[in-house]
Parts: structure tokens; C-alpha cells; sequence
């Protein structure tokens, strides 16, 4: 099957490049080109390609704009956004539009090749580069990390779970720790409070789902 493609670059020479090179790869076509964003979602509807290679900065309708266009009207068509800048902002906003993948323009052609075809297969294209932006911005927006309730045990208070959970009673922790009944008492309502957890059923059951237990 021939991929029908789009060239949308508000400079000529680019697409003409883009135009001469992928003239080459056997089972694509490039059926339409665009000089601004306006202009690729007209032509867009008008032919109806498999791959818009999209540049993101382009007078009248940038990229940006163009893609989200696109794709709400025309959810058929992929976009594969092509730019200069590989600054977060410009991956991410390009991301969100709608945009399957992100190639840099100083990319080796074989890759642009590859990029375009992954995307006509709807699946997504980023390149190393690009890659770790996205997982730097993933990262980002990941909410601060809350420790796991048993990090907050103590040496003493973790030691004591994984006896229960082994089935020893308080009497036989006492002696196993050579404390008194009333501090392993005390420190078993500890680790209770601070896992929120308030019998010896559900400390067994914690401690064993959290590998503490010897009897996993």
C-alpha cells in the first residue's frame, strides 16, 4: 500500500527536499504540499493523506493549531510534527495536539522514513532526543512521592511485623526480642497506627502482599 503524505513547511526548499527524497521510498506518495497551517488542514480535507509532516512554526496557522484541527476533523489522518526545536514546550504542546510522533528537522532521512511509517500505522514516533524530553515532562507531572506506609516503621517495628505475620504470638516475640510483653505491646500499637491497620489478620495480610513475611 502507498502512503499518501503531506508536506506542510512555510519554506519552499524544505519541501522540496522533503518532496525529492521521499520520491524515493517505494511505498510512499507525496500528494499535496502546504506552505502554512491554514493551507495544510484545507488540503488535509481535500486529499484525505495517511501522514501530515507537519513543521510546527509556519505563518497565518502554526502547526500546533493546525494539528489539533486536524485531528478533530479528520481523525483518519495522522500528524507527524517536524521542527527545528527541540525545546519542551514545543515537543509537549505538539504532544497534546495530537500529534503521533516528533522529528527534528537535522534528523538522518532514514529516520524521517521510519517515523512517517510508524505513525501511518498509528503508532507513536519520538526520537532519542525527543524521548527524553517527554520522559523529563512524565516525571514532572508525577505528583510528589509518598513513602510506603511500612517505611515509616522503625528496625524493631518491621522485625516485629514479619513475627506476626510468621504467627508468633506476643508472648513468643517478648522472649524471641528479650523485651517485656508490654513493649512489644506498645510498639505493636505503633506499627497498627502508622499502617492503619488494627488487627493481626490484616498486619499478616499486609505484611505477606508486602514480601515481609517469611511464609512468602
Amino acid at each position: 500500500m502507498t502512503l499518501k503524505i503531506i508536506i506542510a513547511d512555510d519554506h519552499a526548499m524544505v519541501r522540496e527536499g522533503l518532496r525529492s527524497l521521499l520520491s524515493h521510498e517505494a511505498d510512499m506518495e507525496v500528494v499535496a504540499e502546504a506552505a502554512n497551517g491554514l493551507e495544510a488542514c484545507l488540503k488535509a480535507k481535500e486529499s484525505l493523506p495517511d501522514v501530515v509532516v507537519m513543521d510546527i512554526s509556519m505563518p497565518e496557522m502554526n502547526g500546533i493549531e493546525a494539528t489539533r484541527r486536524i485531528v478533530a476533523e479528520l481523525p483518519q489522518v495522522r500528524v507527524l510534527a517536524l521542527s527545528m526545536g527541540a525545546d519542551r514546550r514545543s515537543v509537549v504542546e505538539a504532544l497534546k495536539s495530537g500529534a503521533c510522533g516528533y522529528v527534528l528537522k537535522d534528523s538522518a532521512f532514514a529516520e524521517l522514513a521510519v517515523a512517517i511509517r510508524r505513525t501511518a500505522a498509528g503508532e507513536p514516533y519520538l526520537g532519542p532526543k525527543i524521548t527524553e524530553i517527554v520522559i523529563m515532562e512524565y516525571l514532572r507531572s508525577l505528583p510528589e512521592e509518598t513513602p510506603f506506609p511500612c517505611e515509616s516503621l522503625s528496625a524493631r517495628e518491621l522485625e516485629i511485623l514479619r513475627l506476626i505475620a510468621d504467627g508468633k504470638s506476643t508472648k513468643e516475640i517478648a522472649f524471641l526480642l528479650d523485651k517485656s510483653l508490654k513493649t512489644v505491646e506498645n510498639q505493636r500499637h505503633s506499627i497498627m497506627k502508622k499502617l492503619d491497620l488494627y488487627s493481626i489478620a490484616e498486619l499478616t495480610k499486609y505484611a505477606i502482599r508486602e514480601g515481609l513475611s517469611s511464609l512468602t
